[in-house]
């Protein structure tokens, strides 16, 4: 098996802030895995909160070439499990892992849904996401891009004067992500005035640590609360069972696609709703997460449509969420 990788650097169309930093450039690596003639592609992004950066990444899989070229692939199960065994971040491991994966569909010739016995005759529509910004600025971004559901980043003194302004202009559904910038009491009061704006669900609002305000908010806020930092592999699933009524799950933070449909299955057994989120990928990685909706709850997998240029063809996102899966087996990807 042949390996190859490449970063790319990814201008966004405005710049994008939450509560805990801004940027304007994302910066990617692609990841290629060939073998008999067909080539998978994966991919993961660098992350100042995680501390992830491209050289990181690119010195975790030159370190571990030799072992993965030679390595008999025949499943991205077996391949996971092999590769957790070699000390890498699960962010290099999203990316060789989703590879793995869109190579063994190719060889298969059927979709990665297929093979996972769903279809895709129904699946949730994403969200597209209105980053921090002055309320001008959000709202003409808003209205750039119509849109049926909003992700409204939040975390600053205003977050409800903020979504009440916003409300004014669509009968979109919104949901909020504070990014961690809440307290529990913040986040009890701002519930119901939220809930009467139209917000359908509070993602993370309180520190990934802070269980003890969790079970507050748990018993108190009006409104569902997905967990997001606190969720960032398999064993976090179970205690966020007991904290939240919904988990986001990341494909980059928990190691990839065979982690992350344990995940999916666990969340179901404990009742919980099951969200799979973006880092702002390019298409290689947003048409894996695609292959999930049929066995999803909510997705935001709106990458492609917050950056600039693309640097794949797979799934296409139309206008209103609308979702048109490339016929190629694997996630679909193919490098432009």
């Amino acid at each position: 098996m042949q390996l190859k990788f490449k970063k790319y650097t990814l201008p966004l169309k405005h710049t994008f802030s939450i509560s805990r930093e801004s940027h304007d450039f994302q910066d990617t690596l692609i990841v290629s895995l060939s073998l008999d003639g067909k080539s998978g592609f994966g991919e993961t992004t660098s992350n100042p909160y995680y501390k992830i950066t491209m050289e990181s990444l690119s010195d975790e899989i030159e370190a571990v070439r030799g072992d993965i070229e030679n390595f008999r692939f025949e499943k991205p199960e077996a391949f996971h499990q092999f590769l957790s065994q070699k000390n890498l971040s699960n962010f290099a491991l999203c990316a060789l892992d989703l590879a793995a994966h869109d190579l063994y569909g190719k060889l298969l010739g059927k979709p990665l849904y297929e093979i996972w016995g769903t279809t895709i005759d129904h699946y949730p529509i994403t969200n597209y996401t209105i980053g921090i910004a002055s309320i001008e600025k959000m709202r003409s971004k808003m209205q750039e891009t119509p849109w049926p559901i909003y992700k409204i980043k939040l975390g600053t003194e205003d977050d409800v004067a903020i979504v009440r302004e916003l409300r004014k202009h669509t009968s979109a559904v919104f949901r909020v992500d504070a990014n961690c910038a809440w307290t529990a009491e913040e986040t009890i009061e701002n519930a119901p005035l939220l809930k009467d704006l139209g917000v359908e669900f509070l993602e993370q609002p309180l520190k990934a640590d802070d269980w003890a305000g969790m079970e507050k908010v748990m018993h108190k806020s009006v409104l569902p609360v997905i967990a997001d930092e606190s969720c960032i592999v398999e064993a976090d699933v179970e205690k966020c069972g007991l904290h939240f009524n919904g988990i986001n799950i990341k494909l980059t933070k928990c190691g990839g696609l065979t982690p992350a449909l344990r995940m999916i299955q666990k969340s179901k057994e404990l009742g919980l709703k099951t969200m799979v989120g973006c880092m702002t990928e390019s298409t290689v990685g947003i048409s894996a997460i695609a292959q999930l909706l049929p066995q999803l709850d909510y997705v935001d997998m709106d990458g492609p449509l917050l950056i600039k240029e693309d640097i794949a063809d797979g799934i296409q996102i139309l206008e209103g969420g609308k979702l048109i899966f490339p016929e190629l087996g694997g996630s679909g990807v193919t490098l432009r």
